[in-house]
């Protein structure tokens, strides 16, 4: 048996993965076997409890956030504010066409469809839909129903948020076509990630958009689990046992928020919650330690980063002197090791990459790295005409003592510790005040967006491949007519970085981005607009007193975040632990 998973970075040119990749992530850890396939066949699992060949666990999994209560029902999965998303239950209920790894080796597993396919410029994908699926109402699921969600962007009954921009499909027998108006070669994701919904019901909502889906009969999906309970105190979710997916080991998931992080912890030591995704402060003492044998901790490297923006429209950041001496003067490894207590990745390449993204590093970059190195940042601000006063602060060729504040929100307890240190690190080897400033979520908002702040740390657009970095940070597509941006919060404005970055996005070969990616990688090191710190990776903790078969670093088929669409190929692999 032959497997193909093609990674969504920058060198996939198509994806063809064909039906017995449904099962992908279970082979990838147990090998191609002539046995029996545990993510299609209920009787290769083994478990507590047998009915009919399948065997089930009898422990529901809470999954928990951080996040307060949430007061109303909302079960749409388009609405990013509804209660579906917010708790992240609406994975386990609405499907997508295929399943894009985040971690690992950045694959992709068809799902709902049975193959995907990119036409070699990504603006077309053809998809086979999976036969045999129902949805939860016993209604069979056909190919009308992808051609009907995609089409409610057509006809205005979806407002098109991630840009698609899709123009229509065609139907040649079993092959749907879909058609987009641009190259999706950095939105496969977001295509292929789009919630596919029931035809039959969704053509009766008058407006979709807005429809909180409360009504009777309305929450349906081809998902693994169903909706059977809400409140607000908690969401629960029976699993079908009439899932195309095979048999389901986990018979039900709660779904509860906490007040806060410290609320959390304490849940998920006493046993109260079993998975979550949050950054935890101390975690070796106050989780891992608690149930040393079965709690775990999988961080998951991504391609994006915890970046420092600075403002590059004034001082003392419109100087690429200060900016380079910045970039010999901040230690990654202090973020990952004291700021995110390891949960992350220091970046050293002057590219800005991480490892995960080490392919798309050029061959003239890859050995060139930062370091902490006190003399050459001096060195580089004296050949530039700067000079320190008596008491060793940094003055500017103009005579002006050098200072800047750096903003992140309160309660950002990881960022508002890297403030702490970055403060330090200036101030002893540049000899220069770093004012830490922590507004509320509104006012670092507006700051970051008009271009009133200094500096700032955030994260990227996520892209699985190198132009979330580069277009994060210096594609002026992000700054509107008003002024105000997206990303690319330092205004960085470099017309070639511009068509290099829309050619990296349109092209249709491999040829043709890497000449793009030569340009975009050669501003970056050389203008230094950003500095990442570390990469930004999905957490998830759990523990395996009742279930195994977790995503972890030797098997990364899916990162341990139980927020992302990839759980429901984590349910489908756990096992009841007896």
């Amino acid at each position: 048996m032959k497997l193909t998973l093609v990674p969504v970075g920058w060198k996939s040119k198509k994806i063809s993965v064909f039906a017995a990749a449904v099962a992908a992530s279970a082979l990838l850890m147990s090998g191609c076997s002539g046995g029996n396939d545990p993510a299609t066949d209920p009787s290769s699992t083994a478990g507590s409890t047998q009915s009919g060949g399948t065997v089930q666990g009898t422990a529901a999994l809470t999954i928990a956030k951080p996040d307060g209560a949430i007061t109303t029902q909302s079960n749409n999965p388009y609405l990013g504010d509804s209660s579906a998303s917010t708790y992240s239950y609406r994975m386990v209920i609405f499907e997508p066409l295929a399943l894009v790894n985040p971690t690992g080796a950045l694959e992709t597993t068809p799902w709902l469809a049975e193959s995907v396919e990119w036409s070699d410029d990504f603006t077309s994908l053809t998809v086979v839909p999976r036969s045999g699926v129902t949805w939860s109402d016993g209604e069979p699921f056909t190919g009308d129903d992808i051609v009907y969600t995609f089409g409610q962007y057509l006809d205005g009954r979806l407002t098109d948020t991630s840009g698609l921009n899709y123009t229509g499909a065609d139907v040649d027998g079993d092959k749907i076509t879909l058609n987009f108006k641009d190259s999706m070669f950095v939105r496969q994701a977001a295509v292929l990630h789009t919630p596919i919904v029931p035809k039959h019901i969704w053509e009766k909502i008058e407006d979709p958009g807005t429809d909180p889906l409360t009504g009777e009969g309305q929450v349906v999906g081809t998902g693994p689990y169903v909706l059977s309970n809400w409140s607000t105190e908690s969401v629960t979710l029976t699993a079908r046992d009439d899932w195309w997916g095979g048999a389901l080991a986990v018979p039900t998931l709660n779904y509860i928020s906490y007040g806060d992080n410290a609320a959390l912890t304490t849940a998920l030591v006493s046993g109260d919650a079993d998975w979550a995704q949050a950054f935890l402060p101390q975690i070796e003492a106050s989780f891992l330690a608690a149930d040393a044998e079965h709690n775990k901790y999988f961080v998951a490297p991504t391609s994006g980063a915890a970046t420092l923006f600075m403002n590059l429209q004034q001082p003392p950041f419109n100087d690429k002197a200060f900016r380079e001496a910045m970039a010999y003067t901040i230690d990654r490894q202090a973020y990952v090791d004291i700021a995110r207590e390891g949960a992350s990745e220091a970046i050293w390449n002057k590219t800005g990459l991480s490892e995960l993204l080490a392919s798309e590093i050029l061959p003239e970059f890859a050995s060139e790295k930062y370091s902490v190195d006190k003399d050459k940042a001096r060195q580089i601000l004296t050949d530039a005409g700067y000079s320190w006063n008596g008491d060793d602060e940094l003055v500017n060729p103009g005579g002006d003592v050098v200072s800047f504040k750096l903003s992140v929100p309160a309660g950002w307890s990881d960022w508002n510790t890297e403030q702490q240190l970055i403060s330090e690190e200036v101030n002893d080897i540049l000899g220069v005040e770093v004012k830490i400033d922590q507004p509320d979520w509104g006012g670092w908002d507006e700051a970051r967006t008009k271009g009133t702040f200094d500096a700032i740390i955030h994260w990227l657009e996520a892209t699985n491949n190198a132009y979330g970095l580069y277009t994060s940070t210096m594609d002026t597509r992000w700054i509107g007519e008003d002024g105000n941006a997206g990303f690319n919060f330092g205004r960085y404005d470099n017309p070639k970085v511009t068509e290099a970055l829309n050619a990296y996005a349109s092209s249709s070969t491999e040829e043709e981005r890497t000449t793009a990616l030569g340009v975009m990688q050669t501003a970056f090191v050389e203008d230094i607009p950003a500095i990442p710190l570390g990469a930004h990776p999905l957490l998830g903790e759990y523990n395996t007193r009742n279930y195994v078969g977790w995503p972890d670093a030797d098997n990364p088929y899916a990162s341990g975040d139980p927020t992302q669409p990839t759980i429901v190929q984590i349910l489908q692999k756990l096992k009841p632990a007896n």
